[in-house]
């Protein structure tokens, strides 16, 4: 809806020609992504970390894995419940060890969304 009787035609494409179709092609490579896995050790969370490492690969994605023990960097991520997965600083699973199919699906977004916010890589 616009003022006056005008309607909005859409918005503008950006100056600098980014969409997302360009954005992902142009990051393709995916190699600086952050990937953390929250959790004490236990079997959920290995178990997690396996199933993300094999994700990963199915992605084609080069990406090293963080095991976060700690518990006071696991609460200041918000987590209350264990395992979880945080990729670029934001957690996309926790408490449960997600099927492989699921998983393969939030990673791709996450790294897709992680990709778009940095900006295309020149």
């Amino acid at each position: 809806m616009g003022l006056f009787g005008k309607k909005k035609k859409g918005t503008p494409p950006p100056c600098c020609g980014r969409t997302p179709e360009t954005a992902v092609r142009v990051g393709a490579d995916k190699t600086a992504a952050s990937v953390k896995v929250l959790g004490s050790g236990c079997a959920r969370c290995s178990a997690l970390e396996a199933a993300v490492r094999a994700a990963l690969a199915e992605l084609g994605v080069d990406a090293a894995i963080e095991h976060v023990t700690d518990f006071m960097q696991i609460a200041a991520y918000g987590v209350m419940t264990t395992p979880a997965l945080v990729v670029g600083g934001r957690v996309v699973s926790c408490g449960c060890v997600p099927g492989q199919a699921e998983l393969r699906e939030m990673l791709r977004e996450a790294l897709e969304k992680e990709t778009l916010e940095q900006g295309p890589a020149v």
